[in-house]
């Protein structure tokens, strides 16, 4: 079942002679439970694309669907609301509120729709993360990779139709990194979780089911 579907998307900044060109007329799909990579060097488009997927952005030109609804369709405050119930962000940076403890953190999109969490449900997150532990830590008392884990259940706690990860472990040392990706792979694979993960890390890259590669705005 086509999850996702990108159809030539162009995104441009500037005008006249000072335009730069980011994406230029990209198109492709992405099936429900797969585990997808971009990947590119730095300035090469990677990012801009996530952005216009997670409807952070609005491309120049072109059409994304997200289980079936053209996403740019939708107003400003929709497309908010769509993204905020549909769509996980997990960046590169954890972007953790520092007032508030783990599990806290990763209900807040709940709380932000005024939606009741299943204790069950969250309890069996925490435990996929290994946080059960630290469940009532601050941010400041976890490692990095134990933050990135919050910002992943973050993520997960609203069943998003799809998860976006923008160089989720370029924070994080060779160890933490791997099992970030681990526990990626395990969402991916025991939740049937839709996964796009940007990175510049082929080794990264190669852990994923398939590999679409961008330079200069195209995939390649």
């Amino acid at each position: 079942m086509e999850i996702l579907k990108v159809e030539n998307l162009t995104k441009k900044y500037g005008k006249e002679e000072n335009e730069v060109m980011a994406l230029d007329n990209v198109s492709f799909t992405v099936e429900k439970g797969e585990f997808v990579a971009i990947v590119g060097s730095s300035g090469s488009g990677k990012s801009t694309l996530l952005h216009l997927i997670g409807g952070v952005d609005r491309p120049t030109s072109g059409k994304v669907f997200i289980n079936g609804i053209d996403i740019y369709e939708l107003t400003n405050d929709e497309l908010a609301v769509f993204r905020r119930k549909n769509i996980g962000i997990i960046y590169q940076f954890y972007n953790l509120l520092p007032i508030l403890n783990v599990e806290e953190n990763i209900i807040l999109p709940c709380d932000l729709d005024g939606k009741k969490v299943e204790k069950d449900k969250l309890d069996i997150l925490i435990k996929t993360l290994g946080l059960e532990n630290r469940r009532t830590h601050l941010p400041n008392q976890l490692s990095g990779g134990q933050q990135q884990r919050v910002a992943i259940g973050r993520s997960l706690i609203n069943n998003p139709i799809i998860v976006l990860a923008d160089e989720p472990t370029g924070n994080l040392d060779s160890r933490a990194s791997s099992e970030i990706i681990s526990l990626l792979k395990k969402t991916n694979r025991e939740l049937g979780q839709t996964i796009i993960l940007i990175t510049h890390n082929l080794e990264i890259a190669n852990e994923t089911n398939r590999i679409i590669k961008i330079e200069d705005g195209r995939i390649v």
